[in-house]
């Protein structure tokens, strides 16, 4: 929802209604992941996609059809369904879409929600999209790790729901849960999308070189909330890194100690070192590995010389293989890449290969699934 929000707050605010159409399952190879938004607007206008122009058509007709009954719509597309083809999903997937009439009646709470994204806050959202009770359909929970908003229908309910959306939120995680009809786990009878809105992951560039400049346009782009580290105030600059949210001039370790410290490091956080200096990364990565754990990538440019150099540094400091085992190191897919820009690419293409199990290699060959869970 979030790249949709400032369309679907615009016809909110002005007392309209608006037609959302949300992806909340896939199944085998899908165009969207679940939590992408379609918007059809009281004018007709449309932001945002479901599917990449699979079944957008028959969305866009059935979002005007909800918007005018008021009644919200599961609907599943697919090639198992005698209409697969005619809209279009012809990647052999199969996807669950929401379709929930929105305007300040049916969601008072958005306005709120809309803040706590603009502000980062941590906020989940949790759907009924399935009931044996049609009433039920559409009421939502609004989760933040400390207050709760709305209600489903039964404190039962809110209690197991408010409880596994945190759970989730706490991950950065989507996905739709499975109750019995007041909330009875291990039942069946309810479905529940839960729409997490964490704060964007973090990526920590130490090192203020060109590479640093690519590579925070790069993550900056991918949603990564970019933070570009080092101790020379001369390259430090935020003129130097305009596609980074913040610069810091302090030395790397130290400003990784403080941070872990703060807690503001979470398994979401992607950390590349790329002075290629061993009085700049050594101390960094010693912080890296034994204090953040549970870091996603720590990645370190260098050529091979420098990197087999800076590996004996880290083991007469005390490092383990098993630590060093974590570093991706020299930084970067085997793409040949040459200049910063297509090296940017190179580091962030092996953070996402990372991320989703992919093995890098060209998809003509490799069999079975395209999209990795």
């Amino acid at each position: 929802m979030r790249d949709v929000l400032d369309e679907l707050l615009t016809f909110w605010r002005s007392g309209g209604t608006a037609g959302v159409a949300t992806v909340v399952r896939t199944i085998r190879s899908a165009p969207r992941s679940p939590g992408a938004t379609m918007v059809v607007g009281p004018d007709g206008t449309v932001a945002g996609s479901v599917s990449g122009g699979c079944v957008e058509a028959a969305v866009y007709e059935l979002a005007n059809q909800v918007t005018a009954s008021g009644r919200p719509k599961l609907h599943r597309y697919g090639v198992s369904d005698d209409d697969a083809f005619a809209v279009g999903l012809t990647c052999g997937g199969i996807i669950d879409i929401f379709v929930e009439p929105v305007s300040h009646k049916t969601f008072p709470q958005l306005g709120s929600i809309a803040d706590d994204i603009d502000a980062r806050r941590a906020t989940a959202i949790a759907t009924v999209i399935a009931h044996a009770d049609a009433a039920w359909v559409g009421r939502r929970l609004v989760v933040r790790p400390d207050t709760v908003e709305g209600s489903l229908g039964s404190a039962r309910a809110d209690d197991a729901v408010t409880d596994d959306a945190r759970g989730l939120l706490a991950a950065g995680r989507t996905a739709v849960l499975t109750y019995g009809p007041d909330g009875q786990r291990q039942e069946a009878g309810m479905e529940v999308f839960v729409a997490s809105h964490a704060p964007p992951p973090r990526m920590l560039i130490l090192g203020a070189i060109d590479f640093a400049s690519a590579l925070a346009r790069q993550a900056a782009f991918l949603g990564y909330r970019v933070t570009v580290c080092d101790a020379r105030p001369v390259f430090a600059t935020p003129a130097r890194f305009p596609d980074a949210d913040e610069v810091i001039v302090d030395w790397p370790d130290r400003y990784l100690t403080a941070q872990a410290q703060r807690g503001a490091i979470d398994s979401r956080t992607a950390i590349c070192v790329l002075t290629h200096d061993p009085k700049f990364d050594v101390p960094a990565l010693q912080v890296t590995l034994r204090l953040l754990p549970a870091v996603d990538y720590i990645g370190v440019m260098g050529s091979r010389r420098t990197h087999r150099d800076r590996m004996e540094r880290l083991r007469e400091a005390g490092l383990t293989d098993a630590e060093l085992d974590r570093l991706a190191s020299p930084i970067g897919l085997d793409l040949g890449a040459r200049t910063p820009e297509e090296t940017a690419v190179s580091i962030v293409a092996e953070i996402i290969a990372r991320r989703w199990g992919g093995g890098g290699r060209p998809l003509t060959q490799v069999e079975g699934r395209i999209h990795h869970d």
